[in-house]
């Protein structure tokens, strides 16, 4: 596995989302003004608990919801559908049962055009790089969750889009995998200087992949911290005291923020 390479992100507001606000119907807003840039290559992370407004801000993100108010940018074009230029992995894997393994993957380009053997290449190469070459021609029910996540996560990254929303994608899978998956996203996002934009409630989560993370509650941003830790990042840090610093400054402010 190819170790992953420090990233250095340029173009602060590459993805910018300004003063964004969305409701459903005439309930309160469950976005209500947030203002949020990525750089380019960065990772950042939304932590908050259930409701408040993470995966609607994502799905914002995404172009699979319009603001009714304020605006999403990527590399300063407007979003006003999802493109390909955006990848998105859901919490659960949702791959068809009836394809294999490579055809999960293909998938998005499937859909769009026919597929050449470079994107079979292209396909293998990730495979491979998530340990799943020797489960290439297998279906989904074949393979264990965390399996199942890494092909989504390979699925999500075969047209290699410029961003990358990962909706809570590792949460019901057991520790150790979970671990596993966080090492094979930070190598795939940093091969191609990815954006990434990961929701997640797992504080540790947020604190080992990201750049910078923010807390959201009732639809607003609280909580900022910058995440001052080296890449690339190593199992080790988990159990050391700036990480656990950093934890424990994110538990305190969710309190906060509840």
């Amino acid at each position: 596995m190819p170790i992953e390479p420090q990233v250095e992100p340029h173009d602060p507001d590459f993805v910018a989302i300004e003063r964004a606000s969305y409701r459903y119907g005439t309930d309160p807003a469950t976005v209500d003004g947030v203002d949020w840039a990525i750089p380019r290559g960065a990772i950042h992370c939304l932590v908050g608990r259930s409701g408040s407004g993470k995966t609607t801000l994502l799905k914002l993100a995404a172009g699979l919801l319009l603001p009714d108010q304020g605006a999403v940018r990527i590399a300063g074009a407007t979003l006003r559908e999802p493109g390909s230029q955006i990848g998105f992995v859901f919490q659960q894997p949702t791959l068809l049962d009836w394809h294999s393994v490579t055809d999960n993957v293909l998938l998005p380009i499937s859909l769009k055009q026919k597929v050449r053997p470079q994107h079979r290449k292209k396909a293998a190469e990730l495979l491979e790089l998530v340990s799943l070459s020797a489960f290439a021609q297998r279906h989904p029910s074949e393979l264990s969750g965390g399996q199942q996540s890494r092909v989504a996560v390979a699925r999500a990254l075969i047209a290699e889009p410029a961003v990358l929303l990962l909706d809570e994608p590792f949460a019901a899978l057991d520790a150790l995998t979970r671990e596993e998956l966080q090492d094979d996203l930070l190598r795939l996002c940093a091969l191609h200087r990815t954006t990434v934009l990961f929701v997640t409630h797992d504080i540790a989560e947020a604190v080992y992949l990201a750049d910078r993370v923010a807390i959201m509650a009732a639809g607003r941003l609280h909580h900022e911290l910058t995440i001052d830790l080296p890449r690339p990042r190593n199992r080790e840090m988990r159990y050391g005291q700036a990480f656990n610093a950093l934890c424990r400054e994110l538990r305190q402010a969710m309190d906060c923020a509840s």
